[in-house]
């Protein structure tokens, strides 16, 4: 069970995010403010942070930068009353993870905390699970029933790309730029031939498929297979 930390001075907001959270059979713990939480996090393990912005003693802002100067990459949700784009801004600039402007809607929370847990835990083993698909990054190895598969590099990182993020939809110069460098000489048809590739291998994969939006780049889609 994934452990959640929500950040909120007022006790009804703070009340109805738990109500919400075990509702989701998220184990919640709570803290008034950011000294509060901090304090409560030398010594209880957290998967997640739910950070309200403004708050006595210690506000989200402070917090945030604190607990990322002290090395803590725990994921970040700030909700907050606060809509500026500079208070945005300065919330990822300080090292938040995503961030939801009040009133907040409880589905698209659930959603957002959903994909944060999934991209720290992605980063944390290295490893991505699709189904009964296994692809391992330090090994870059793609494995389905206990057979494996050791790619070639550039293509095992651009299928754990599209696979991380599925539905996102990259441009061909992103991909190019993150899988192969900004100063690599790469020509967008690369991408395609390598894509080519990753179809012919995992043809037989019904767990997701990789399609190609014209004119734009390509996406990952996740099957119920």
């Amino acid at each position: 069970m994934f452990q959640i930390l929500v950040v909120e001075d007022d006790k009804n907001t703070a009340r109805l995010m738990r109500a919400v959270l075990t509702h989701a059979d998220y184990e919640v713990f709570q803290a008034s403010n950011g000294q509060e939480a901090l304090d409560l996090m030398d010594s209880q393990h957290v998967d997640l942070i739910l950070l309200d912005v403004m708050m006595p003693v210690m506000d989200g802002y402070e917090f945030t930068d604190q607990l990322r100067k002290s090395g803590d990459n725990t994921p970040i949700l700030m909700v907050t009353a606060r809509q500026l784009p500079e208070e945005k801004c300065r919330g990822f600039l300080v090292g938040t993870d995503d961030y939801m402007v009040k009133p907040v809607n409880q589905e698209e929370m659930l959603l957002r905390i959903k994909a944060l847990l999934r991209r720290a835990q992605i980063a944390s083993e290295r490893k991505l699970h699709i189904g009964k698909v296994t692809l391992d990054y330090n090994a870059l190895t793609l494995t389905r029933e206990g057979v494996s598969q050791t790619l070639p590099q550039k293509e095992f990182y651009l299928l754990y790309k599209l696979l991380s993020c599925p539905d996102q939809i990259f441009t061909r110069l992103e991909l190019m730029d993150d899988i192969w460098g900004m100063d690599s000489e790469t020509v967008q048809t690369t991408v395609n031939v390598h894509v080519t590739r990753l179809r012919k291998r995992c043809e037989n994969f019904p767990e997701f498929e990789i399609v190609a939006i014209r004119g734009i780049g390509y996406k990952a889609v996740i099957t119920d297979a």
